[in-house]
């Protein structure tokens, strides 16, 4: 095992697993902005294509908030049954998570493929980019169990303390992913669908990779049986939280495409094409931001079930302080290096403007948002997602409302303010309830094993 999660000094372990977690969920983010990039240098058909596949992109992502439901919902579980040293009960955990995520990913893909054109159509899709929009989504969902799996299965990896392992596996699909995309976009002249081709089979790399390691080499396999309906009702009670904020996330966004369209007039099309450029820099910003707070969450999950406070508090402090430094890099780099960011998806001289101007806009607030993603992910982390889940929606809320309010009241483009507003509101309850809470949460955790 790569990490004694129970003994090994609290600052090495948390950059042992969060650096290699973080990195793995950079790497992870040119799945997107790799497509993303190739498709919007398409000769001729460059922008729309662009923004047929960011129509597409957060209903794409909701579709894999499965995999955070199953995974970040079964781990937490698992490393508290590790930390009880309930190796029987770890391992029936994960075989529970292993059957919900092949059970959901059947039923997305067939729901998902039957209500494509509606939904294309409702979340922004015009007559002009339905056909780059309509051909992407096609192929990438039929490989929605793929998708899931590579995600889901991984966060079993991670909270197993095999960090190196899990960012191998991401990489893998990462780099076969650069590989494929201009030869099936370029060489095969292919378009958007050699994009989502690319994707899948790179997808389906990543999961084949993680499951032989959970098949065969890692500390709790996967084993077949001992199935249980409680079991899995309480791997999707915990995961909530996770799924419902990336969910959130991107039917915010979604909503951000349709409110475009609707109120962007003649420029439509053209800021839905901006938004996509702005998601794939926040998505640099938001996923390894993920990967500290969320691959950390075993630190916290094994600790707490093993009643060690004093290793959670010291756990949550490096995590934060990693956050804040993730968050404060990406701040500069949105300032400094944003223009040429944009630059991989455009050459239009005004549309590189106006998308730095929003990317500056949405960035604002990025370190309380390290902050947020600490505190919230912390909780879930020890299984407190009563605590959690409120914070969670509170942040979506205030975002939602920002989202409808400020393009009926203002111009269109005024929309991205709603990124940092909702980040003040969020981080101001977040912290005050954190320290009131934390001490009253980890003294009942003791008092519970003493009895």
């Amino acid at each position: 095992m790569e990490n004694d999660l129970g003994r090994d000094k609290i600052s090495r372990l948390v950059f042992r697993i969060a650096i290699p977690s973080m990195l793995a969920q950079f790497v992870s983010v040119l799945y997107s902005i790799v497509d993303r990039m190739f498709v919007g240098n398409i000769p001729q058909f460059g922008d729309l294509s662009l923004a047929g596949v960011g129509v597409c992109g957060p209903i794409v992502t909701m579709i894999g908030a499965f995999a955070f439901l199953v995974g970040i919902g079964g781990t937490p579980l698992m490393g508290i049954a590790l930390g009880e040293g309930n190796r029987e009960k770890a391992s029936r955990i994960l075989a529970n998570c292993f059957v919900l995520l092949v059970g959901i990913a059947v039923i997305v893909t067939g729901t998902v493929l039957l209500l494509k054109e509606p939904m294309l159509r409702l979340f922004g899709a015009s007559d002009i980019t339905y056909p780059y929009a309509e051909a992407y989504f096609t192929i990438y969902i039929s490989g929605t169990v793929f998708a899931l799996l590579s995600t889901g299965m991984y966060q079993f990896v991670i909270a197993q303390g095999y960090a190196k392992v899990g960012m191998c596996s991401v990489i893998l699909g990462a780099v076969l992913n650069i590989i494929l995309d201009p030869i099936f976009i370029y060489g095969f002249h292919m378009g958007v669908r050699g994009a989502a081709f690319a994707t899948i089979i790179s997808q389906a790399a990543s999961a084949t990779f993680v499951l032989i390691f959970l098949l065969k080499k890692a500390n709790i396999t996967i084993c077949f049986g001992g199935y249980s309906f409680k079991t899995m009702v309480r791997v999707l009670q915990m995961g909530f939280t996770p799924f419902a904020i990336i969910a959130a996330d991107n039917i915010m966004i979604i909503a951000m495409n349709a409110l475009l369209q609707k109120h962007g007039g003649a420029q439509g099309d053209t800021l839905i094409t901006i938004n996509t450029i702005v998601q794939s820099f926040m998505l640099v910003l938001t996923m390894p931001l993920g990967g500290i707070s969320g691959g950390t969450q075993c630190i916290l999950s094994y600790n707490y079930g093993a009643g060690y406070s004093d290793r959670v508090i010291k756990a949550q402090r490096y995590i934060a302080g990693l956050c804040v430094a993730y968050t404060g890099i990406l701040f500069l780099m949105a300032r400094l290096a944003g223009p040429a960011f944009v630059t991989l998806f455009t050459s239009d001289a005004e549309l590189n403007a106006q998308a730095c101007r929003a990317i500056n806009i949405c960035t604002l607030t990025a370190v309380p948002l390290g902050i947020q993603y600490a505190i919230v992910d912390g909780f879930t982390g020890m299984g407190q997602i009563q605590m959690s889940l409120p914070l969670s929606f509170w942040r979506k809320t205030v975002y939602f409302i920002a989202v409808f309010a400020i393009p009926a009241m203002t111009d269109a483009s005024m929309i991205f303010y709603a990124q940092p507003i909702s980040d003040i509101l969020a981080v101001s309850l977040s912290i005050p309830l954190y320290f009131i809470m934390i001490k009253r949460i980890l003294r009942n955790r003791e008092t519970f094993l003493a009895g």
